[in-house]
Parts: C-alpha cells; sequence; structure tokens
C-alpha cells in the first residue's frame, strides 16, 4: 500500500483566501444520505441537469457530493450563501465563478477520481488533478500518445510494481498544468514534460514555448491515490486539508 505523504488535518474554522497561498482540501463523495440531501439543496438548475444525465445511482450521488462540497467550500472561505454562487466555463470546460461579482477574482479547480475529490483555491490561476492508482490494460497506448520521449523512457525503465504510479504521477501532473493553463487534452499533452519516478518530486521540466510560469506540487490525499497541483510561482504556500464541512 502507498504511505500516505502528507497529514491533511481537518480544515479549521474561519479560513479566508489570502495572498501567497493556496488551500486545497480532499472530500469524500460516498457520504451518508442525509449529508447528500444537504449538499443537494445548493445546486442550481443546470447542476441537477447534469446530475440527471448519469445513468447508475451512485454516479449521480457522487457528483452531487462533488458539486456541493464545491459550492460549501467556496462559500465558507467567502463568507456567502452556497446559493448565491454561480458558475461559468471556459472554451475547455474550466470552471469559474460569474456571481456574486466581489467573488470573481478568487480562482478554483477540482478533480475527483473513483470516491475522492480535490478542490484547490487561490487568488490566482491553478490546476488540480487526482487518480487512484490502478492497473490499465492501456496504459501503455496512452503513454505512446500523450507521454514525451523522455517521460516514455522514465516510465520503462522503472520496476514493474511502481509502473502504474509513475503512469499516474505523469498523468496528473500534465493533466494539472493543462488544467491550469485552460487548453484542451489535444492541445500540448505530449510537450509539457514533468517528473514522474516514485518519490520523486514533482517537477515542470518543459512546456509548449519555453514558458515555466508553473509551478508542481504533488498531493497525495489518500493512501492508493496521486494528485498533483499547478500554480504560479507567487502562490508559495501550499495548505492541505481534509473537507469535513462548515461546522
Amino acid at each position: 500500500m502507498k504511505t500516505v505523504d502528507v497529514l491533511w488535518n481537518a480544515a479549521p474554522r474561519g479560513l479566508k483566501p489570502a495572498d501567497g497561498e493556496v488551500h486545497v482540501f480532499s472530500a469524500p463523495l460516498d457520504i451518508p444520505a442525509e449529508r447528500v440531501d444537504e449538499l443537494a439543496s445548493w445546486l442550481s438548475h443546470d447542476e441537477w441537469q447534469r446530475a440527471s444525465r448519469f445513468h447508475l445511482e451512485r454516479d449521480r450521488r457522487r457528483f452531487v457530493a462533488g458539486r456541493g462540497t464545491l459550492r460549501e467550500i467556496l462559500s465558507a472561505l467567502l463568507g456567502i450563501n452556497p446559493r448565491r454562487l454561480a458558475f461559468s466555463y471556459g472554451e475547455y470546460g474550466k470552471p469559474q465563478i460569474a456571481a456574486p461579482a466581489a467573488a470573481r477574482s478568487l480562482h478554483f479547480n477540482l478533480a475527483h477520481s473513483d470516491f475522492i475529490a480535490v478542490y484547490a483555491v487561490a487568488k490566482h490561476a491553478l490546476g488540480v488533478d487526482v487518480e487512484r492508482i490502478r492497473a490499465m490494460d492501456d496504459a501503455e497506448q496512452i503513454a505512446e500518445r500523450f507521454f514525451s520521449p523522455r517521460e516514455k523512457l522514465c516510465l520503462r525503465a522503472l520496476p514493474p510494481e511502481q509502473r502504474a504510479e509513475g503512469f499516474f504521477n505523469c498523468w496528473t501532473r500534465k493533466e494539472a498544468c493543462l488544467k491550469a493553463i485552460g487548453s484542451g487534452l489535444d492541445d500540448c499533452l505530449d510537450r509539457i514534460e514533468v517528473s514522474l519516478a516514485p518519490g520523486e518530486a514533482a517537477e515542470l521540466l518543459g512546456v509548449p514555448n519555453g514558458s515555466r510560469s508553473w509551478r508542481l506540487h504533488s498531493l497525495t490525499p489518500a493512501a492508493e491515490f496521486v494528485g498533483a497541483l499547478a500554480i504560479k510561482p507567487e502562490d508559495s504556500l501550499v495548505n492541505c486539508w481534509k473537507w469535513v464541512g462548515p461546522d
């Protein structure tokens, strides 16, 4: 079993966005029915429409839990009712706060895998991704298409028992960068180059056009999960929390 690298304590009360800080929250998606109902009461009409498209009840409940938790976290940080929040979406689906107007300067990003969601919030643009480490039959084909030549060599050089973790280290770090930039999956994934070996620091080794205006942090929200956070250099303090509700 993968060792959890960082102890994520329960988020304290009264957290507020601050210059130079990033708050990262992990939250479970498989939660009691009464908790789902509470979170569901804050969703907008368009979020309910999206929830209704899921065929499996489990997936619908996880979506409701994830979106409701997002509203709960943002409302706690901003000191507003979660129902007042409205979101807009960029060309590739990156969400941002549309209303209230005073909250538009706050940036956030979210990701989920299996039964865990991860949320990142700061005063500057950022991206986050998370994946459960697991065996995948098509991992080699995905790496061949989306990994750089150096990344493919590094992945093949890993001991077999470390390759799944290395694969998802690479994938989440590249995804976090893309989400921070706000680009689509096929735009430049193979041109974003990152470190991937288990135990190696998360590092951005190469990006399109030579721009290195992002820094990477590895995330371990739970055993058998890996994640990545892409942030601006001016955000120097990363705080990781477990979200258990505003109370």
